[in-house]
C-alpha cells in the first residue's frame, strides 16, 4: 500500500532583533502608517551579525523534531527551501544535517523563492509516497535582510528573516489514527517569462556579487492575486472540495492586501485565515511554515482540520497544497 506523507511536527524560529516601522522611518522616507496601510506589516525580525540562514534553520528544525517526538537519527532526508543560502555551495541543508548530528540519508537545498516551502512539500510528499524516505525534515529559512537595498523603501520595508520547519512522516492508511490525515495534493507552476518582475540583480555567474532584491510591485501584486486564487481553486477541484470545506487558509505572508484580495476571490472569511505578516513581514520560503507553527501551537489548527496553503514568488513560481491535519 502506498504510504501517505503526514505532518507530524512543526517548529519555527525568528531572530531576537526586531525592526519596527517606526525605526525604519528614522532611516528612510516612510512612516508606520504608510507601511501598515499598504502591507499590513508592523515589524520584522533581522538576523544578527554572524547569524546565518543555517542557524535559523537549525533552531526551527530542533523544535520540529521535538514536536514530532523524533531524533535526528530518525531522519532520512533534509530539504531546505531558501533563496539566501549560507554559501553558493555546499547546500545549507548539509550544514543543518551536520549540526543536527544526522549521519545518514540525503540533504539538499531547493530554490523557488517564496514558493519554496510548497515546492519542498511536494518533493517530500513524493519521496515518501515512492518509499524512498520515511521521515523528512522540510525547512523554509531566509535571511532576506542580507539582500535588501536599505535605501529602497519600496522593497526594504517588506521583508524579514526567520525559519519554519515541519517533519513529514510516512503513514500507512491503516496505521493513521486520524484516518485521512496527511498531504492530499500539491500543485506547482512557474512562468519564467516573468522573471524581471521580482529578482535579485546579482549572482556568481552574472555579476560575481550577491546583489539586491528588485521588484515591480504593482505587477507582482496583479499576478499574485490572480495566480494564488487559481492555484487554490485547482487544489480544491482536484480533491472534490469547495471553499466551505476549508478550516484554515495558511497563505504566504507577503502582503495583507494580497491575502485579502485572494480571500475575497475564494470567498474565504477572514476568521479562517492565519495571518502573521504584521509581526514577521515577508520571510519568503519561511513564511508559511512560520505561520503554520504559530497556529498549531496556539491551538487554532486541530486534528482533522483541512488546511489550504498557497504561495507565489520570484520566477515567477506559485503553488498550493491541501493537507488534512
Amino acid at each position: 500500500m502506498t504510504p501517505r506523507a503526514r505532518i507530524t511536527g512543526t517548529g519555527s524560529y525568528v531572530p531576537e532583533k526586531i525592526l519596527t516601522n517606526a525605526e525604519l522611518a528614522t532611516r528612510i522616507d516612510t512612516s508606520d502608517e504608510w507601511i501598515f496601510t499598504r502591507t499590513g506589516i508592523r515589524q520584522r525580525h533581522i538576523a544578527a551579525e554572524g547569524e546565518h540562514t543555517s542557524d535559523l534553520a537549525l533552531k526551527a528544525s530542533r523544535k520540529a523534531l521535538e514536536s514530532a517526538g523524533l531524533d535526528a537519527r530518525d531522519l532520512d532526508m533534509v530539504i531546505v527551501a531558501t533563496a539566501t543560502p549560507d554559501n553558493t555551495f555546499p547546500a545549507t541543508a548539509t550544514r543543518v544535517q551536520a549540526m543536527l548530528g544526522m549521519e545518514k540519508g540525503a540533504a539538499f537545498d531547493l530554490q523557488a523563492v517564496c514558493s519554496g516551502f510548497i515546492y519542498g512539500l511536494s518533493l517530500a510528499d513524493n519521496f515518501i509516497r515512492a518509499g524512498q524516505a520515511g521521515n523528512v525534515l522540510l525547512v523554509g529559512a531566509e535571511t532576506f535582510s542580507r539582500i535588501l537595498d536599505w535605501e529602497d523603501r519600496s522593497t526594504c520595508v517588506l521583508f524579514g528573516d526567520g525559519a519554519g520547519a515541519v517533519i513529514l512522516s510516512a503513514t500507512a492508511a491503516g496505521e493513521n489514527p486520524d484516518g485521512g490525515a496527511g498531504v492530499l495534493s500539491t500543485h506547482l507552476h512557474s512562468d519564467g517569462s516573468l522573471t524581471d518582475l521580482l529578482y535579485v540583480d546579482g549572482g556568481p555567474s552574472s555579476t560575481g556579487t550577491v546583489g539586491h532584491l528588485r521588484m515591480l510591485g504593482k505587477e507582482v501584486f496583479r499576478h499574485a492575486v490572480v495566480r494564488l486564487a487559481e492555484v487554490a481553486e485547482e487544489a480544491l477541484e482536484a480533491n472534490g472540495l469547495n471553499c466551505g470545506d476549508i478550516d484554515w487558509l495558511v497563505p504566504h505572508q507577503a502582503n495583507k492586501r494580497i491575502i485579502d484580495s485572494t480571500a475575497r476571490k475564494l470567498g474565504m472569511p477572514s476568521d479562517r485565515i492565519v495571518l502573521t505578516v504584521d509581526h514577521h513581514a515577508n520571510t519568503s520560503a519561511a513564511s508559511i511554515p512560520l505561520a503554520l507553527d504559530e497556529a498549531v501551537r496556539d491551538g487554532r489548527i486541530k486534528p482533522g482540520n483541512l488546511i489550504l496553503m498557497e504561495a507565489m514568488g520570484g520566477g515567477l513560481t506559485w503553488g498550493s497544497s491541501l493537507v488534512r491535519w
